[in-house]
């Protein structure tokens, strides 16, 4: 890993030496900065809300039980208690394999917009690099220090937006 690292420190100091405008930006401050980003978090929560809902739901129906039995097992008959116990360890499968699905399915959307937006941001670095002539655009995060370095940081936002 560390030699990868010194590889591509060595690669971005090579670049800016050989390079004739060199400009920086910071993608993550402009995707934190992003307008849709607030829009797409909101899509996502109504699209996954009914599933949450559902999950929550038989989340506090399986608490019920399972403190029904804790408070009231010792007092139950033995085939009451033990078909409460079966039925508690069914639901609790259930709720864990829709549990999982759930966080899945909202992990891989997540992700799916996230790239847009990232894409997005991209295109329109390519474009002001184009526009503006610069043979090379670095992340700012991805490098300590550049001299000569004009940050575009700004304009990239104000095209996002």
């Amino acid at each position: 890993m560390k030699k990868w690292l010194y590889a591509v420190g060595l690669g971005l100091a090579f670049a800016a030496q050989t390079a004739d405008k060199i400009a920086v930006v910071n993608v993550s401050s402009i995707f934190q900065q992003s307008p849709q980003r607030a829009i797409v978090a909101e899509q996502l929560d109504n699209e996954f809300k009914d599933r949450a809902t559902e999950l929550q739901s038989m989340e506090n129906d399986l608490k019920t039980k399972m403190q029904r039995l804790q408070r009231d097992g010792s007092i139950m008959k033995a085939s009451e208690r033990s078909a409460l116990e079966k039925s508690v360890m069914a639901q609790r499968e259930t709720f864990s394999s829709k549990a999982q699905i759930f966080d899945q399915d909202n992990h891989r959307r997540q992700t799916e917009e996230r790239n847009k937006i990232l894409n997005r941001i991209q295109d329109v670095v390519k474009s002001i690099a184009t526009k503006e002539g610069y043979d090379v655009v670095i992340d700012a995060n991805a490098v300590a220090y550049v001299s000569d370095a004009k940050d575009i940081t700004s304009d990239v936002l104000k095209q996002v937006k």
